[in-house]
C-alpha cells in the first residue's frame, strides 16, 4: 500500500480573517516548512495534503476525510491523552509527532519532555526529530523511558529534515555607499541573540564608514522576547544622532517577505540554537549573502560567526562584504545538499 501523508498545524491563537493570509493565519515558518514538503512529497508521485486545526477536536475530522497511512503532527500541540481516542477511532494510521527544536530551544516548553514521553506510550505514535543532536537525545530519553531495544528505538524515533525548494535568484550585490542594510529578520526570541547582532552591527558599519539600517520583525514576539525587544529600540534611541536607525517590518505574506529579503544588504541568523532556519535560506534563495551561526546545519562555516563573540560577528561581516558572491555560491551550493539529503529520507521512509 503505497503511503498517504497528512499534515496538521494548529492555528494560531490570534488568527483574524481579515487579517491574516489564507485561513491559517499568519504565514509562519512553521507552515512554509510543512508546506515545502508536502510540495516535495506530491512532486515525488506520494500523495499529500495540509490541514490547519482550530483544535485538538478538529483531527478526526480530517483523517476520516482524507484516510492517510501517516499523520504528521507539526509540532508539540495535542494533548497526549487525545490520543486514547484517535488511536481506536483511527488503528491503522501511523502517527508521527514533529519536533522542530534544538534541546535548549524546546526546554522553554513546560509540557515537552512530559508529552514526548506520554506520546511514546501509544504504540502508534512515532517521534519525528528534523535535527541529529535533538533526534540522539530524543532517542536516547525514550529508550531510557520505555526500555526499548536498538531497534525498537529506531523505528519510534526517526529523522525528518527540512525541505526548502531549490529556486534561485540571481542579484548584484550592490550596497549604497553611505548605508548598510541588514536584516536580522524572524520571531523575537532570547535564544534569536538579537541584541548582540544588533551591536556587531553597528561596530560593522562603523568601521567601513556608513550608518546602519538594522531591519528587524516585531509582529511575533515569543518566549518572553518582549525585553529583547525594549533593548534593541533603545539601544537605536541612543544612537540616532550616529545616523543608526532600527526598521521595523510587520510579518508578511512570503512572497511579500522574499522581496523584503532581497532588498537587503547581508542577512544575519547569528543564532544561539536553530534546527534549519528558514529566514537565511529565503535570504540566500535571493542572492543575499547571510552571516549566519554554526547552529545552522547547511550555512557554509566560513560565513558563521561565534554567537557570544560581537568580534567574531563583525570579522564574518567583513568577509561577506568582501566577498559576497562566494558567500552566496556557498550557502546555496549546502543548502542545495542539504535538501537532497532531506528529500532522501522522506522518500526512503515513505516509499517502504
Amino acid at each position: 500500500m503505497s503511503s498517504k501523508v497528512l499534515f496538521i498545524l494548529k492555528r494560531r491563537l490570534d488568527y483574524n480573517e481579515e487579517k491574516h493570509e489564507r485561513h491559517i493565519g499568519l504565514s509562519t515558518g512553521l507552515f512554509n516548512s510543512c508546506n515545502f514538503m508536502n510540495e516535495m512529497l506530491n512532486d515525488c508521485g506520494i500523495e499529500s495534503k495540509i490541514a490547519v486545526a482550530i483544535d485538538n477536536n478538529y483531527i478526526d475530522r480530517e483523517v476520516s476525510s482524507f484516510k492517510p497511512t501517516h499523520v504528521i503532527v507539526e509540532a508539540l500541540w495535542v494533548v497526549p491523552s487525545k490520543f486514547a481516542v484517535l488511536c481506536k477511532l483511527h488503528p491503522n494510521v501511523k502517527w508521527i509527532i514533529r519536533l522542530h527544536s534544538e534541546m535548549p530551544f524546546i526546554a522553554s516548553e513546560g509540557i515537552a519532555m512530559d508529552w514526548i514521553g506520554d506520546y511514546a506510550k501509544f504504540p502508534n505514535i512515532i517521534i519525528g526529530v528534523n535535527a541529529p543532536r535533538m533526534l540522539g537525545e530524543t532517542a536516547f530519553y525514550l529508550q531510557q523511558l520505555m526500555g526499548w531495544t536498538d531497534a525498537q528505538t529506531k523505528e519510534r524515533v526517526i529523522y525528518l529534515p527540512n525541505f526548502y525548494p531549490q529556486t534561485y535568484v540571481k542579484k548584484q550585490f550592490s550596497p549604497a555607499k553611505d548605508i548598510i542594510n541588514i536584516s536580522c529578520f524572524g520571531a523575537i526570541r532570547p535564544l534569536k541573540n538579537h541584541v548582540l547582532q544588533a551591536l556587531s552591527a553597528v561596530k560593522f558599519a562603523e568601521s567601513i564608514g556608513r550608518k546602519l539600517r538594522f531591519h528587524i520583525n516585531s509582529g511575533r514576539i515569543e518566549m518572553k522576547g518582549e525585553p529583547v525587544l525594549n533593548n534593541l529600540k533603545g539601544m537605536f534611541q541612543h544612537l540616532a544622532d550616529n545616523g543608526h536607525e532600527l526598521v521595523n517590518h510587520a510579518w508578511r505574506p512570503r512572497d511579500e517577505f522574499l522581496t523584503l529579503c532581497s532588498q537587503m544588504d547581508i542577512g544575519m541568523q547569528v543564532s544561539f540554537t536553530e534546527t534549519f532556519n528558514i529566514v537565511g535560506a529565503d535570504h540566500i534563495s535571493q542572492g543575499v549573502p547571510i552571516v549566519g551561526s554554526t547552529e545552522i546545519p547547511w550555512a557554509a562555516s566560513i560565513f558563521c560567526a561565534n554567537p557570544v563573540d560581537s568580534d567574531d560577528i563583525v570579522k564574518k561581516l567583513h568577509r561577506t562584504f568582501k566577498m559576497p558572491k562566494l558567500n552566496i555560491w556557498a550557502n546555496q551550493l549546502m543548502l542545495t545538499n542539504y535538501t537532497n539529503e532531506t528529500r532522501k529520507h522522506w522518500l526512503n521512509y515513505f516509499q517502504k
